[in-house]
């Protein structure tokens, strides 16, 4: 299958996460005793994030800063996504919001990085005619408006599906788009005057010259206007946020974005595509939203210890946390691994990895594995910021550790198939559910024994 291609503005996003007990004597406001500090890409970065869930090969072209928070958010995107670096006028933005409590206090903004006005490098160019879909994620920096870019975008949009995720301060899309997804707020600002869903929709496509337009509309879903008319696509029930809390949404627009040109480039049509990035966005949120995918920068308190998988797969389950489990040998980790752990840890609130023993890899791999003992591979995994704890067991199926632990999902690389997973029957009877998550082409242990055996 062709790449998913995202063009677009790059930011770094920081949760700055803290409990406020008490009101600072200066001023009457609360001081917040930080106990958490954890990064993600923002922008276009964490909609390419979000791609590499639905799509095996995602290509992100973005200016860069040459600083430290640049290098950062290329060290956070790689190994799930290809980045191809354009030139950033000014310093990385960041933002960074400070919460006590599951809610957000206040956000602070740095940063003035624009991007360039020159061509495309042939690299860029090469990734966009390649592609087997494009999202555009503009987030007001300037790369939109740039005439080159929107001059091979255009070219595109004549061959490939091309989806426009639309800012106030960017540039309209480019006319022939097969889809622009404003929310509600950003469709009233084109055209104001005009509340109702619905017509906006409509308008804006004529207005834009595009083929179909989809108004987010929050918790309702979304409203389609495409050639053949306007589709009310509600939320389904299911995906529907429990509870009665304010939700995270953070990165609800990025995750209905991506799933929507996921769905495109799967074969989906504009309607089919819009339902399933309405139940993707809605699940999205559900599980905590973009907070979900951060990286942690620096100690976290934790009053139990990390390696206690079935303390932990308790205090989850009694708190209405949603717990993930996956499982495998972990011989020599490398970015398929990774790349497989950051996105099972995104689908809630813990992850827990059944770690084969060496007794049960040189059951499975023959005796010359595992390379690597399983206190070291333990250690390795725990050691990543989205791995919260590690169950090491010794039969050759973790069906045993998954009747202990009872996860939510249970989750495998997508060259397995579900009906062939001896533990799904277990996952099953506890009320889990399977998900397969794309792999990264081209990693496997037994590839990297082979390679270095014949160098």
């Amino acid at each position: 299958m062709k790449p998913l291609v995202v063009l677009g503005d790059t930011l770094l996003d920081v949760d700055a996460e803290g409990t406020a007990e008490r009101l600072c004597p200066e001023a009457p406001v609360p001081v917040v005793d930080l106990t958490a500090r954890r990064r993600r890409p923002g922008g276009a970065g964490l909609a390419a994030l979000l791609a590499a869930r639905s799509a095996a090969e995602v290509v992100l072209i973005t200016p860069v800063g040459d600083d430290e928070g640049g290098h950062a958010l290329t060290g956070l995107l790689e190994p799930d996504v290809t980045v191809l670096p354009l030139p950033l006028r000014g310093t990385t933005v960041c933002k960074t919001r400070v919460r006590a409590g599951g809610q957000s206090l206040l956000r602070l903004d740095s940063g003035d990085g624009t991007a360039g006005t020159g061509p495309l490098p042939a690299a860029a160019r090469e990734a966009l005619a390649e592609a087997g879909a494009i999202l555009v994620a503009d987030y007001g920096r300037g790369l939109t408006r740039n005439p080159h870019v929107r001059r091979v975008l255009r070219e595109c949009a004549g061959h490939t599906p091309v989806v426009w995720d639309p800012h106030p301060r960017g540039a309209q899309p480019v006319p022939g788009t097969g889809l622009v997804t404003p929310n509600l707020a950003e469709a009233g600002a084109v055209l104001a005057g005009y509340e109702d869903p619905a017509e906006l929709a409509k308008l804006l496509r004529g207005h834009w010259l595009v083929d179909a337009v989809a108004i987010t509309t929050g918790a309702r879903g979304a409203v389609l206007a495409d050639g053949l008319g306007e589709t009310n696509v509600p939320v389904p029930a299911e995906a529907r946020i429990p509870g009665h809390s304010a939700p995270d949404t953070c990165g609800a627009g990025d995750r209905f974005a991506a799933a929507v040109t996921a769905a495109l480039l799967g074969g989906a049509d504009v309607t089919e595509a819009v339902v399933t990035a309405v139940e993707a966005a809605a699940r999205f949120v559900a599980a905590g939203g973009a907070t979900a995918l951060s990286t942690n920068d620096g100690p976290v308190a934790d009053p139990q210890p990390p390696a206690d998988a079935f303390g932990l797969a308790d205090r989850i389950r009694t708190g209405g946390g949603r717990l993930i489990a996956t499982g495998g040998c972990f011989d020599l980790l490398h970015p398929g691994h990774v790349s497989l752990l950051r996105q099972a840890r995104a689908l809630g609130d813990a992850l827990v990895v059944c770690l084969n023993s060496d007794e049960s890899v040189r059951a499975l791999k023959g005796p010359g594995r595992p390379l690597v003992r399983d206190r070291d591979r333990a250690r390795l995994l725990t050691a990543l910021s989205f791995v919260d704890a590690v169950a090491v067991f010794d039969e050759p199926s973790p069906t045993a550790v998954l009747d202990r632990l009872r996860p939510h999902v249970w989750v495998k690389g997508g060259d397995y198939a579900a009906a062939d997973l001896p533990e799904r029957a277990v996952v099953q009877r506890h009320g889990g559910e399977v998900v397969l998550v794309p792999t990264v082409p081209g990693y496997s242990t037994s590839r990297l024994v082979a390679a270095a055996a014949g160098a």
